[in-house]
């Protein structure tokens, strides 16, 4: 057993981030002692039950979920500044795990977002826990932002996919980041059907343009790519991402560094946490196994 005290890092993906449990699991299963988090997105979700004692909760909630669930958590805004207002979300965590003031969490927890008019990060390291995780994982045209004194906050992954900086500080042994963009792994199959949920808004797109398109002559129509909304939000907010991360993770190296490829799932497949928890298990095995000989 390790006994060694770690500062881990939990970086943005979507539901890529459900193999940070997979990650935790291994750690506290071979003796190591989680003494701070930082997270971006979903890795401040996972990071900050984690560091409220409700990981286990967490995870077999999300091995119940299904598609029809997911989509049933999804509340639209209606409004221009995203398509979710993610209130339903944080709900049903705040139900399943409690409320929390970070500063009362017995391991040290800071999660980022970003300030989008100044394009800086701000990080969360007192106040009350999901106010945080709301703000950091507030994708931009997702979810709708999150004013914070008088600041309009959203994903902590625009500027820093894998927040290493706010662990600079601690006393442990050794910090260890998990980054969710990862290189393509070619032996991994993403080409599934696109999941209920990227329909859902899919079609919630299509009536928005069924609507202008109404509005305007159609001689002005310009072929488009076939990639729905979605898509191309999504690929263009992954491929920025990975360059961010790259470069922050060159910049200030941690100790281990745990890569997770891009493709191991799509960014809403929250269905498939027994799966991706399992992939961030062995990751953490491959990677630092070697600690233990």
């Amino acid at each position: 057993m390790s006994g060694k005290t770690v500062a881990l890092v939990l970086g943005s993906g979507g539901a890529r981030g459900m193999a940070h449990i997979g990650v935790i699991n291994w750690l506290e299963a071979n003796g190591y002692i989680i003494r701070s988090v930082a997270g971006a997105s979903m890795g401040a979700l996972v990071g900050g039950i984690y560091t409220a004692g409700k990981l286990p909760e967490f995870t077999h909630w999300l091995q119940a979920l299904t598609r029809s669930d997911i989509v049933t958590l999804l509340d639209f805004s209606f409004g221009r500044t995203g398509l979710f207002k993610g209130e339903k979300i944080i709900d049903a965590l705040r139900a399943l795990i409690g409320t929390h003031q970070i500063e009362d969490l017995p391991i040290s927890f800071t999660a980022v977002a970003t300030d989008v008019e100044l394009g800086k990060e701000v990080w969360f390291n007192k106040g009350p826990l999901f106010d945080a995780v709301r703000a950091s994982i507030a994708v931009p045209m997702f979810f709708t932002p999150v004013e914070y004194k008088g600041r309009m906050l959203l994903d902590g992954g625009l500027v820093n996919p894998v927040p290493i900086a706010p662990t600079f500080g601690d006393d442990t042994d050794m910090t260890i980041a998990v980054n969710l963009g990862g290189a393509y792994d070619p032996d991994l199959n993403m080409a599934e059907p696109t999941s209920d949920i990227a329909n859902s808004i899919e079609q919630y797109h299509k009536r928005i343009k069924s609507f202008l398109a109404g509005l305007q002559d159609k001689s002005d129509s310009v072929p488009e790519k076939d990639w729905g909304l979605f898509d191309t939000l999504n690929l263009s907010f992954e491929t920025m991402q990975g360059t961010i991360a790259r470069m922050k993770l060159a910049a200030y190296a941690p100790d281990h560094i745990i890569e997770v490829p891009r493709n191991v799932c799509r960014s809403l497949e929250y269905d498939r946490a027994d799966e991706i928890i399992a992939y961030g298990e062995n990751r953490a095995a491959e990677v630092l196994s070697h600690l233990q000989r």
